[in-house]
């Protein structure tokens, strides 16, 4: 079983499409472990796009993800790294299939409106940014016995 950190940036809010994103994590059968809405703060944002710092993109990446509340969360089950990213499709929304978060939601490259952590080394590494431990609830998932 792995672990994904995945938010949904403030144009999924603004647009009214949280419900219907959230729909196809469940309905992959991913168990949600820690879920919240809140607003970002300056240090966060600059924390988990510290990689991107410098970058001609970065300035606008923080001014948009800091523009609303975003909704995070913890996603586990077998292989849900890649399988999140598979269904989220590739940032660049011109390359995003009809089918993928992006492809049939996303706007704009620059207004992005999910991330997913894009290897178990990212996933350790924002999962605890946006989470303390006990915020995370683990439950057993009666389907697990058949994984």
């Amino acid at each position: 079983m792995e672990r994904t950190l995945v938010f949904l940036k403030p144009g999924v809010l603004q647009r009214r499409i949280a419900g219907t994103i959230l729909d196809r994590f469940e309905r992959k059968g991913f168990r949600i472990l820690a879920l919240k809405l809140f607003r970002m703060d300056k240090a966060l944002v600059e924390a988990h796009y510290a990689e991107h710092r410098g970058r001609d993109f970065y300035e606008k990446l923080v001014e948009y993800t800091l523009s609303g509340p975003v909704i995070a969360m913890v996603l586990e089950g077998p292989e849900v790294i890649a399988l999140v990213r598979r269904m989220t499709g590739p940032t660049d929304i011109g390359e995003s299939l009809p089918g993928t978060i992006r492809g049939d939601f996303a706007c704009s490259t620059r207004l992005n409106i999910v991330h997913a952590s894009d290897s178990p080394e990212s996933a350790v590494r924002e999962i605890p940014l946006f989470f303390k431990d006990e915020e995370i609830c683990r439950w057993e998932d009666e389907n697990a016995r058949w994984y």
